[in-house]
């Protein structure tokens, strides 16, 4: 089996070959990057597994490039960044990060989080990569939902992951401490925050009444229920 493949970005070459080290050590491929533009370059030539991302780039807007990477590339996101700040935290995972890391950060720490990130939600399962609900379709191979007349709405990774964790327990509660258990990432204020915000998202995707979803159900102080039956494929 190849090796998963670990995009860096980060201007400066001291992380990038502190990752690399420690990556490489621990049987991943990795490929760094300075700017954002040679990053988006490569990414049309390779598809990686994992992208670590530095907020503070000298040619791009670490954020709104970690939110076009969450909703059109079918890698985790991983922001590593020397905002320390909650809001930061916060604001990077309501765009579609899958995790914060950060700086200084112990290597050992971050191959520990991706290992996370690449086994969650069980993605390589026997499930497969589609499943049907409600009128609704869920391509986990294309990050899009389809409706019944075939009009397509994409979604994120770390959408994806909030998802696909529903569909694989239809009718059962899931409480938080089991979601950021399954999940991995982050914990505490921002976890839940970008949690609400996710959820969120997929209802309106999915186009819930916000005030009464038939189909994600918001059990207050216990978790969260999925209503629909669902057909995997």
């Amino acid at each position: 089996m190849t090796a998963p493949l670990v995009f860096i970005l980060d201007d400066e070459a001291a992380i990038r070959a502190i990752l690399t080290e420690a990556l490489t050590e621990a049987g991943f491929r990795c490929q760094g990057f300075a700017r954002a533009t040679d990053f988006e370059a490569a990414l049309k030539r390779a598809g990686p597994d994992v992208c670590l991302v530095d907020l503070g780039l000298p040619d791009r807007d670490g954020l709104s490039l970690v939110h076009r990477l969450a909703l059109e590339q079918g890698a985790a996101v991983i922001i590593i960044s020397g905002r320390a700040q909650v809001q930061d935290r916060v604001t990077g995972l309501e765009l579609g990060a899958d995790d914060y890391i950060i700086k200084p950060f112990d290597p050992a720490e971050v191959v520990a989080r991706i290992r996370a990130r690449l086994r969650s939600p069980r993605t390589r399962d026997s499930r497969g990569s589609t499943a049907r609900f409600a009128g609704w379709t869920a391509h986990f191979d294309r990050y899009v939902l389809e409706d019944a007349g075939g009009a397509e709405v994409p979604f994120s990774h770390a959408e994806g992951e909030v998802l696909r964790l529903f569909l694989e327990a239809p009718k059962r509660l899931l409480s938080r401490a089991h979601m950021q258990e399954s999940l991995g990432g982050g914990a505490g204020e921002s976890f839940d925050r970008a949690m609400d915000v996710r959820i969120s998202r997929l209802r309106t995707k999915l186009r819930e009444d916000p005030k009464n979803p038939r189909l994600i159900k918001t059990i207050y102080g216990a978790g969260y229920i999925f209503l629909g039956d669902v057909d995997w494929s």
